[in-house]
């Protein structure tokens, strides 16, 4: 991605956050190296989406810590923010389906070069920096093994006309754009068929050994992975079974394909604890 990208280590110690209606996730500890596959695994509504949005500095924990590269939290929210980067999360990087996917692109990249990178960027000719997006757009979408060509209208389609796993490569091209340590992707196997679940984990999986860390929210997570279990974190809540450590191989939790409600529990957690 127009240079290696060097991940960032991911660690929590009993970290928990607590929204309006009780805990959305508490007691997660585990310890990832950098350029891991983080998978945050269980069924909908045990508060997978407020982890990812806690570990990438969008929502503040009540309890606990974390440390993303040098940058702990909850007290450097900024920080982490700077290096992280989100993918595929309803209600906060949803793609506009009148949209085109180069006008997507195009955006993202304005954006990035106005508010993501320092600024002197912007003293820099408009030819160069203009060259510099087309690199960062290219090396994004081969990262996400989005190939514009292979679009029914090539980069003129609109998301509205992409496949699932087309929407989702489109997003994590948006995000790779700002060449993130630490790149968050929700709802990652969410009714996707098999085949292309294997696909999607596959995309995931490159990007990690490229260098970047990972975090996916999931409803089962593929071996390989450091699992981090939210199913279990909820059991523990209810007192349902003993204690033990979240790093540790996930409960496997069967899930539909029913509406996910993990987005309104962020909203929620979001309401009371708030956002840096």
């Amino acid at each position: 991605m127009g240079g290696t990208v060097a991940g960032a280590g991911v660690t929590a110690l009993g970290l928990g956050l607590e929204g309006p209606r009780g805990w959305a996730f508490r007691g997660v500890s585990f310890e990832a190296e950098p350029g891991s596959l983080i998978t945050i695994e269980g069924p909908s509504g045990t508060g997978r989406t407020c982890l990812l949005l806690a570990l990438t500095g969008r929502m503040k924990p009540t309890e606990g810590t974390a440390t993303v590269g040098s940058a702990g939290l909850p007290k450097r929210m900024a920080a982490v923010r700077r290096i992280s980067a989100l993918a595929h999360v309803p209600g906060v990087t949803d793609l506009d389906p009148a949209l085109t996917v180069a006008e997507h692109l195009h955006e993202r990249a304005l954006l990035q070069r106005r508010f993501g990178d320092s600024w002197r960027g912007l003293l820099r000719p408009r030819a160069e920096r203009k060259s510099e997006a087309k690199v960062r757009i290219e090396a994004a979408l081969t990262a996400a093994g989005l190939d514009r060509d292979s679009l029914p209208k090539g980069s003129r389609t609109a998301v509205r006309d992409l496949e699932r796993l087309e929407a989702l490569r489109l997003s994590v091209a948006l995000a790779l754009i700002a060449r993130p340590r630490v790149l968050g992707v929700d709802d990652t196997d969410l009714k996707l068929s098999d085949a292309e679940r294997v696909e999607a984990w596959a995309l995931l999986k490159s990007i990690a050994e490229a260098g970047t860390t990972v975090v996916a929210v999931c409803s089962e997570a593929p071996d390989d992975t450091v699992k981090v279990s939210t199913a279990q974190e909820a059991d523990i809540q209810k007192g349902d079974v003993p204690k033990t450590d979240t790093a540790s191989a996930a409960q496997e939790s069967p899930e539909t394909d029913g509406p996910d409600t993990d987005g309104k529990e962020a909203a929620d957690a979001i309401a009371e604890a708030g956002r840096a």
